[in-house]
């Protein structure tokens, strides 16, 4: 019988579910998603197949001393106690990753000085000498994670973090991690059943990504090693199982397409898809988002667009207004993902997205938004969505004020309304009849007549002056007494109206 271990795998803010979903697949027992990471149990395969197999993983640890420790003195005495010649000797190598988030631990870098000491001391006691550090390639990998009090030391499986496929020989500025590259595809739900394209591609990750999930090719083919294989008990007949076998495989019959503004960025991606092997499924040209014209019938946009860190503000509004005409234009009927660092350059992008993911791109705070690009208008889309059962029906609550529920409108009986005096609306036919009013009442006829407006000889401000129309109406004109050049108000505004400009030449 194998046997099982508990196991955990780190990953990007926003990917945990993806992780998760692909460690079920792979067979892993217990699957638990947490905070950047998915505790999970398996076997020693498992373990290998994790780093082998999964895309959005980070690196695979394998706790092996969890206790409890409120500074750093009793961090060494606990580290000490461990029997470390379970997995070292005094010649080998090892390096630490320390990742603290404790009251009592300030600093990630003197816990990592303490558990070396601690190991250190260990073997010096026993054998007079001790084991090296060695901050590459070393025998054995420690991680030591704290949270408050608790410490958690685990082996790490992977070595180099697992984004580092191996297929990358050259990259643009700030390129994205090919982890976070691949698990956002995976969110979308595309595996290759239709056309992919990434109108801002820079180095091409999402393009050789998308090119691996098409065709369902482990990405740790591409790697030179991985951290189990110098751990004592490796297994080198179950990983070349493992690395061999490419049953999975499967074709892959639409397209990729990849551009970019600059040439230099083709070039470079160009470089890395031929090292990847996924060529004859991508295409690539030199091609500005504003200038497509015709997009592929049946297909997803995913990119990752410039986020102003080195273009003028202007240049950003530009560029995000034009990446909203495009895809309303020309991508209509298609689903587009994009990742963007400030919620004003979505803004101007113009469309209401379908979700948003938030993300971490390095240390800068994103979120990942889905758009639906459908034909005609907003109401035919959510009638055919939800006919077809992809959106279920909600209705607009009515706030109703002055009311305890702000989401229900209140009843009244009818009863309740009349007893009260209130609810209805006032009727004049109902109003009781004045019998003197109805008496001295006035035919409509004549309160018609009364109503119209009077001659304008006797209204107005010439009223009590009877002077004739022609006088009262007259062109103004202008006075004697005013400056030369001035005129009165009335005139000046004649004057413009008739596009007099000469006070402006």
């Amino acid at each position: 019988m194998k046997e099982e271990m508990d196991l955990v795998a780190k990953t990007f803010q926003g990917l945990e579910d993806v992780l998760a979903e692909e460690l079920k697949q792979l067979g892993a027992t217990d699957v638990k998603p947490g905070r950047r990471m998915v505790a999970f149990r398996g076997d020693k395969e498992m373990l290998y197949r994790a780093n082998f197999c999964c895309r959005s993983a980070l690196r695979i640890l394998k706790p092996i001393y969890t206790f409890k420790a409120c500074d750093t003195d009793e961090l060494y005495e606990a580290v000490k106690k461990y029997d470390w010649e379970q997995l070292l000797s005094a010649d080998d190598t090892f390096a630490i990753d320390s990742v603290v988030n404790s009251d009592g631990f300030r600093h990630s870098k003197f816990v990592t000085y303490r558990v070396k000491d601690a190991i250190a001391d260990f073997f010096n006691e026993k054998y007079g000498k001790r084991p090296s550090i060695r901050l590459t390639n070393a025998d054995v990998l420690l991680n030591v994670h704290i949270l408050n009090d608790e410490v958690t030391i685990s082996l790490d499986s992977s070595g180099e973090s697992l984004h580092k496929r191996g297929y990358r020989v050259e990259q643009t500025e700030a390129p994205i991690n090919e982890v976070l590259a691949a698990g956002l595809i995976l969110k979308t739900g595309w595996k290759g059943e239709s056309n992919f394209i990434d109108p801002m591609c820079g180095s091409g990750t999402f393009l050789i990504e998308a090119a691996l999930i098409a065709r369902n090719i482990n990405p740790g083919v591409f790697r030179q090693s991985f951290a189990f294989e110098r751990w004592r008990d490796f297994d080198q007949e179950l990983f070349d199982s493992i690395y061999n076998d490419d049953s999975q495989e499967r074709e892959f019959n639409y397209k990729i397409y990849g551009s970019d503004i600059s040439p230099k960025a083709i070039a470079i991606a160009e470089r890395n898809i031929k090292s990847a092997g996924v060529g004859k499924y991508i295409d690539l040209q030199v091609l500005p988002f504003q200038r497509y014209t015709e997009a592929p019938e049946k297909g997803i946009l995913v990119t990752n667009p410039p986020y102003g860190e080195r273009i003028s503000a202007d240049d950003m509004d530009a560029l995000y207004d034009s990446i909203g005409e495009r895809l309303k234009h020309v991508f209509r009927g298609y689903k587009a993902w994009i990742i963007g660092y400030k919620s004003e350059y979505f803004d101007k992008i113009g469309l209401k997205p379908t979700s948003k993911t938030p993300i971490l791109n390095g240390a800068l705070e994103c979120e990942f938004r889905e758009f639906d690009i459908f034909e005609g208008t907003y109401a035919e889309f959510r009638k055919q969505s939800r006919e077809l059962g992809l959106m279920e029906k909600h209705e607009r609550p009515v706030r109703w004020k002055n009311q305890g529920d702000k989401f229900s409108k209140p009843e009244f009986k009818k009863k309740d309304r009349e007893e009260k005096g209130r609810g209805r609306r006032f009727d004049r036919r109902e109003k009781p009849k004045n019998a003197l009013e109805e008496k001295y009442r006035k035919p409509y006829s004549e309160r018609m007549r009364d109503s119209k407006p009077k001659d304008k000889e006797e209204t107005g401000v010439f009223a009590d002056k009877k002077v004739s129309k022609a006088v009262q109406f007259r062109k103004p004109r202008l006075h004697d007494d005013l400056p030369q050049g001035e005129v009165t108000m009335r005139h000046r505004r004649k004057k413009e109206e008739d596009g007099d400009n000469s006070t402006n030449e």
